[in-house]
């Protein structure tokens, strides 16, 4: 079967060449490497750090850390949004450390030099005892320059980079209809993780793991829940790439036929969600290629009554359709018509064996929608408010088939050490690991400035 028929009313990306990429270990496990990337790579491009609707007010901020670097997002009096590096001018002390809070100034820990939210200093202690002068008015925090884009808050640590609509380039036209911005998150569990950040992003960059990872182990509810409504085939999946290294797969959706039972019925999950848009499993029983079609044919009659009006924006294909998106350097997402699968890998600070690993999930909220959203971790209430989760690996879960991928990752950083290890061997379908890699070469050389 042929995807392309299902998703021809979708633009073309910009067509791109891979030159091809033996990825050997070293760049897993080398600290001069890593500290390459940092310098060439990381501080080039833009990177999605914040949340506008946990900072409504003014005062209210966030903090987040990339690498070595910390960075402060305010919201202004204005209802704008600042970004500084977390650092006094004084003597390099941060000035903040928790990842979110209010303030009327920034005041350091140290010697309380104080910032207002505009970033300039306007209070020192003795102000008098500076040899060349009161700092205060002078001095002023080190800007980031900073966007935003679908309810999240974007930085760039260059002054001279490109906008981030233009960086985006055809992300940003297939995410802009569906309403982002008005999402809530109900599921915020990350973990420190004993690999490197590009382990977790080669691994979203491919679906070649899949049937091996997520392979079914024989529960019945594993099985429906990893198999029911997406066909994970790469003959039938559409792969596209951009001009500055994000990604695009489409798995077709809500879709019976690779999971349908040796009599002919739809099963779970698909079949409640099927009953959910009024429409009746029983009568796909021995036809399961159709149910996608039925499926799109309800979500577009009924969305709009049931306040998923941005339905109106989006195509068929997206009405149903897994569209996995990674985002250069080191986001990824599943976007489904009414879930976002938000994944995130950050450098370690110091040791590149390590880094921070975010598995999020947002959800629209429609006034005729289902008490409980589904989360890759399993049902939430729809009313909860989610507490962010931060652990060391394995003390916790981060959800079914994010365990999956978290139990292969540690012995592939294992192996990357070994001196058997020459380098990768891919597949065609694994074409975006190497994209991904020939990027950070390519910043690290200059060539993308």
């Amino acid at each position: 079967m042929d995807s392309s028929k299902f998703t021809q009313d979708l633009p073309d990306w910009p067509k791109q060449t891979v030159r091809g990429h033996t990825i050997e270990g070293y760049r897993y496990t080398s600290k001069a490497f890593a500290d390459q990337e940092f310098d060439h790579m990381w501080t080039k491009v833009w990177l999605l750090l914040g949340r506008e609707d946990e900072m409504p007010k003014p005062g209210d901020y966030q903090q987040e850390e990339v690498g070595p670097e910390s960075i402060i997002m305010v919201r202004q009096d204005d209802g704008s949004i600042k970004a500084f590096y977390n650092v006094c001018h004084h003597r390099g002390q941060r000035l903040v450390s928790a990842p979110k809070g209010k303030v009327r100034r920034f005041v350091c820990p140290y010697h309380s030099w104080a910032w207002t939210r505009e970033g300039v200093l306007d209070f020192v202690q003795d102000a008098d005892d500076f040899p060349q002068g009161n700092p205060c008015g002078k001095l002023t925090l080190t800007e980031v320059k900073c966007e935003s884009f679908a309810g999240f808050i974007w930085v760039n640590m260059d002054p001279e980079s490109i906008s981030l609509k233009d960086y985006l380039g055809p992300v940003w036209d297939d995410w802009k209809g569906y309403n982002i911005q008005n999402w809530k998150r109900y599921l915020a569990k990350s973990t420190v993780a004993p690999v490197n950040w590009k382990v977790i992003m080669d691994n979203f960059n491919e679906s070649y793991h899949v049937n091996t990872v997520h392979k079914p182990k024989g529960a019945n509810v594993e099985k429906l829940r990893i198999h029911s409504g997406v066909d994970t085939s790469y003959k039938t999946t559409r792969f596209d790439m951009s001009d500055y290294g994000h990604n695009r797969m489409i798995m077709l959706g809500g879709y019976a036929g690779p999971a349908i039972n040796k009599e002919g019925t739809v099963g779970e999950p698909l079949a409640t969600i099927l009953r959910e848009w009024e429409v009746d499993p029983a009568d796909y029983t021995g036809r399961g290629e159709d149910t996608r079609e039925g499926l799109q044919a309800a979500r577009r009659k009924l969305g709009t009554e049931r306040g998923y009006d941005y339905f109106d924006n989006l195509n068929n294909s997206q009405l149903t359709d897994a569209y996995h998106y990674t985002l250069f350097p080191n986001f990824a997402v599943s976007l489904w018509v009414d879930g976002f699968h938000f994944l995130r890998a950050r450098p370690h600070p110091t040791d590149p064996e390590q880094c921070i690993f975010d598995n999020w999930w947002y959800s629209p909220q429609p006034e005729e929608a289902p008490d409980q959203v589904r989360t890759t971790a399993g049902l939430v209430d729809r009313e909860a408010e989610v507490e962010h989760e931060l652990f060391n690996m394995g003390e916790q879960s981060m959800g079914l088939t994010i365990d999956q991928d978290l139990s292969i990752f540690p012995a592939q950083q294992k192996g990357m050490r070994s001196r058997a290890y020459k380098g990768a061997y891919l597949a065609g379908q694994e074409s975006r690991v190497s994209r991904l890699h020939e990027l950070i070469d390519d910043y690290i050389a200059g060539a993308n400035k």
